[in-house]
């Protein structure tokens, strides 16, 4: 019995042992649902025009590359001949050209694109059957959705001992 008491009264005055459990569950959804978007780039002129051993002409003048004209911020090049320098000599020629989109001489209407050459466009989400749920036990469930749909469905647990 001496001992008993002995250990019963060490145990009173030991130090306290001290550590910090914690626990943390957190889950959550998220659903969503994209509107309509267009986007739209005008693409601009290009012309370049190359050789060796030719003379070019743009029908008027002798040696001219081009006169071109811009009309609605539309770069168009007249017309470019070549001729050889030397008659059965060896030349090179070459030319390219782009057209730009026209200029819009009005404001885009909401629905409506301009002629552009480049464009993307996405058609608006359909909910449909998109869900998202949480259980009492904090498991997530996502259903897919339409088109243009987005369902994330996450969950965590986290355990520290301080």
């Amino acid at each position: 019995m001496k001992r008993f008491a002995f250990l019963a009264i060490a145990l009173a005055f030991a130090p306290a042992a001290h550590a910090d459990l914690t626990h943390k569950i957190q889950s959550s959804v998220q659903l969503q649902v994209g509107g309509a978007m267009t986007t739209a780039d005008r693409i601009g002129s290009t012309f370049s025009i190359s050789g060796s051993g030719v003379d070019t002409t743009d029908g008027t003048t002798a040696n001219t590359i081009s006169t071109g004209a811009i009309t609605s911020g539309v770069y168009a090049p007249g017309t470019i001949a070549a001729t050889q320098d030397n008659p059965g000599s060896a030349f090179s020629f070459s030319q390219s050209y782009t057209q730009a989109d026209a200029v819009p001489t009005s404001a885009t209407t909401v629905g409506t694109v301009q002629n552009f050459g480049s464009l993307q466009s996405t058609e608006s989400g359909t909910a449909g059957t998109l869900a998202g749920t949480i259980s009492s036990s904090g498991a997530t469930t996502v259903t897919a959705g339409g088109a243009n749909t987005l369902g994330i469905g996450q969950f965590v647990t986290e355990l520290s001992i301080d």
